[in-house]
């Protein structure tokens, strides 16, 4: 008989959770976390200051000034964030802003522009993969400009389930960071639409990571990137243990034993209070020169949304014990 792993006791953060200013962060814990068969209310969700945040400073064209991939404050990245804070489907604000993301990412120069090498797309698909995550979570995978995302994730597909945009790249090894956004966005279509070719795909792409423990080198079994191994929210384009096991989460994969180290690493990064706060940023206050944010996240604090997805994934690798309630 194997060895049962222990379970982690939670109620204090799950309490400080229940409290937050953020009614998406409340539900979530709800729902997530404790099981609670609950369903969001859409207009308590608008009310969120991060996700009137989120919101705010839109333009007519459905924009939020300059291009959608502005870092941090374009179309993009918001709309990513407003989904993972359960903005509602087909809200007008946001789907205005998807149109601007579509127009992008389906526009003609624009893939024009992925090169071929060695018979290897090089594609930085965490664009493509964030995009229609985004865009099935919004209700348009109806839209055929949607469809066109996800087939254009397959052609481009590495032989090794994922993508890489480095054209010096050999081919062996696609990129963890260019891979993680499309499996999520390609699992996301196939919910949507059935699409057993999108499944399949996503699938693939989740062997890249279980293969590797998620964060291991094949021949030595060394951490590959130790930034991989703190969690950041949020994480954009960037892979790091966290964000892998929260959307291998949605695949249905945390019972697979392959990611029981990367489970164990994120037990160790709780702090004493068991809460967990960001092990770094990619993202700088609103107003800053540079990656500024559109919205101010918490820094140097036990983060809500970090907090929030490390108990998601205890809960969903049954690692968490009972609350009681």
């Amino acid at each position: 008989m194997g060895i049962v792993a222990p379970e982690v006791e939670a109620s204090p953060a799950i309490d400080w959770l229940l409290a937050s200013a953020e009614p998406a962060i409340r539900f979530l814990t709800r729902r997530d976390v404790l099981g609670e068969p609950v369903e969001a209310d859409p207009d308590e969700i608008l009310t969120g200051p991060l996700v009137r945040g989120l919101l705010s400073g839109q333009q007519p064209d459905g924009g939020f000034g300059g291009h959608p991939y502005n870092k941090w404050t374009g179309a993009h990245w918001r709309l990513v964030s407003l989904v993972e804070l359960c903005v509602p489907s087909g809200e007008q604000r946001a789907t205005a802003a998807a149109e601007t993301v579509l127009a992008w990412l389906t526009g003609k120069g624009h893939v024009r522009g992925v090169k071929v090498i060695d018979g290897l797309a090089r594609r930085c698909a965490s664009q493509e993969g964030n995009a229609l995550a985004v865009c099935c979570r919004l209700g348009l995978a109806d839209d055929p400009r949607v469809e066109q995302l996800a087939r254009s994730l397959v052609a481009w597909q590495w032989p090794d389930g994922g993508w890489n945009c480095d054209p010096r790249a050999t081919g062996r090894r696609s990129s963890f960071h260019e891979s993680l956004a499309p499996m999520w966005g390609l699992h996301e279509y196939a919910v949507a639409t059935g699409c057993e070719w999108a499944h399949d795909a996503a699938e693939r792409t989740s062997e890249l990571f279980l293969e590797h423990r998620l964060y291991r080198r094949l021949g030595t079994g060394e951490p590959i990137h130790e930034a991989w191994l703190v969690p950041h929210f949020p994480p954009y384009w960037h892979y790091d243990v966290l964000q892998a096991l929260v959307l291998l989460g949605r695949l249905g994969k945390l019972d697979d034993p392959r990611t029981g180290d990367a489970v164990e690493l994120l037990i160790g990064l709780r702090r004493p209070d068991g809460r967990w706060r960001p092990g770094g940023y990619w993202w700088r206050p609103p107003g800053s020169a540079t990656h500024a944010e559109a919205v101010d996240w918490g820094r140097r604090a036990p983060s809500e949304p970090i907090t929030l997805n490390a108990l998601r994934v205890l809960r969903a690798a049954g690692r968490l014990a009972p609350t009681g309630n």
